[in-house]
């Protein structure tokens, strides 16, 4: 008889950022398939999911995936269901509008290496600042690259677990990366990028790292992070027409406060109209323009306006399901086919 270890996955209820949560299920000659994960269930009294005198959630698991780190183990991504078997409140992935995978998202999630000990990002001396951002981005050498080694064995962990991982290169402040993350399907980009965060997260622990998602850590002349959207669907991809992109870009104008609920706590902070942003309160798309709320790429416009659009506005710590949902929510209300 073989044992497998089965990591159940899922979101708590804290709000407005939800945290990560986990547990390990051991189970007999598993078969390795989604199907065969049952449903569990968890205190959901500790996770600020439910009252004491009902503390019973369940996890219903919605994707899996191999455990680079375990012999014989398995990531299970879940959605958390109320006792009667409904979607919880704090279910983002429930009310996304995307069962047919219409919906094509790439994610580029941008994060800073914490020491433990400094409570700093790696590169940053006690107690003062390391040079100015500028030659940092994409930097070699030791004098300016900070956290390689962590960022690549990520990176070998996210390919090994199947996640369908793109890139990766450090960002413009000193100890910040990024990486990419490509799915078709609204949901199951959800899924990967919350299991990417998970291998990211667990792997500090030999480190004595910690990440901060938070958008903007590093006061003062240094960029924040942000998760950009890259998304698409039929219409985007095939339409070829200027004025239909135009009419999708203008049907994000007034639902700005919608989409800004959803893009991350604290992204006020980020999205100040400097360092590549624009302002919190304002909406604006253009061609190649990394200052606007929407960019609509080069690449787009060469191959006859075909392609994709990218929000450049949700923070790095964003749930993508919820950022992911609104976002096809906002592109069926122009009502474009």
């Amino acid at each position: 008889m073989s044992k497998s270890k089965l990591e159940y996955i899922w979101l708590d209820g804290y709000k407005p950022t939800q945290n990560m949560r986990s547990k390990t299920k051991v189970e007999n000659d598993f078969s390795g398939k989604l199907e065969d994960c049952p449903i569990w269930s968890f205190d959901g009294s500790s996770t600020k999911q439910a009252s004491g005198g009902a503390s019973d959630c369940l996890l219903k698991p919605v994707a899996i995936y191999p455990d680079p780190a375990r012999e014989n183990g398995y990531l299970v991504m879940t959605e958390v269901l109320n006792a009667d078997g409904t979607p919880h409140e704090s279910n983002g992935r429930a009310t996304i509008d995307d069962d047919d995978n219409d919906f094509w998202f790439g994610f580029e999630q941008e994060y800073f290496i914490m020491d433990k000990e400094t409570q700093l990002p790696l590169g940053f001396p006690i107690g003062g600042y390391p040079g100015p951002q500028g030659m940092y981005y994409c930097s070699v050498g030791g004098r300016h690259t900070h956290g390689r080694n962590f960022v690549e064995e990520h990176a070998d962990l996210c390919i090994a677990a199947g996640l369908n991982f793109e890139g990766i290169n450090q960002e413009v402040a000193s100890g910040q990366w990024e990486y990419q993350l490509f799915a078709q399907g609204a949901k199951k980009a959800g899924d990967e990028i919350w299991v990417s965060r998970y291998l990211l997260d667990r792997l500090t622990e030999q480190y004595g790292y910690y990440i901060e998602y938070h958008p903007k850590p590093v006061k003062g002349d240094w960029n924040g992070s942000g998760m950009h959207a890259n998304f698409s669907n039929t219409v985007l991809r095939t339409c070829g027409s200027q004025e239909t992109y135009e009419q999708i870009c203008e049907a994000f104008r007034p639902v700005v406060k919608e989409h800004m609920a959803v893009y991350g706590e604290f992204n006020d902070e980020r999205l100040t109209g400097d360092h590549e942003t624009a302002h919190v309160d304002d909406f604006s798309y253009g061609i190649s323009d990394r200052g606007a709320s929407i960019r609509i790429p080069i690449i787009t416009v060469e191959k006859g306006w075909k392609g994709w659009l990218e929000d450049r506005r949700p923070a790095s710590n964003g749930d993508p399901y919820k950022i992911a949902g609104r976002i096809v929510k906002t592109v069926k209300s122009a009502n474009i086919s």
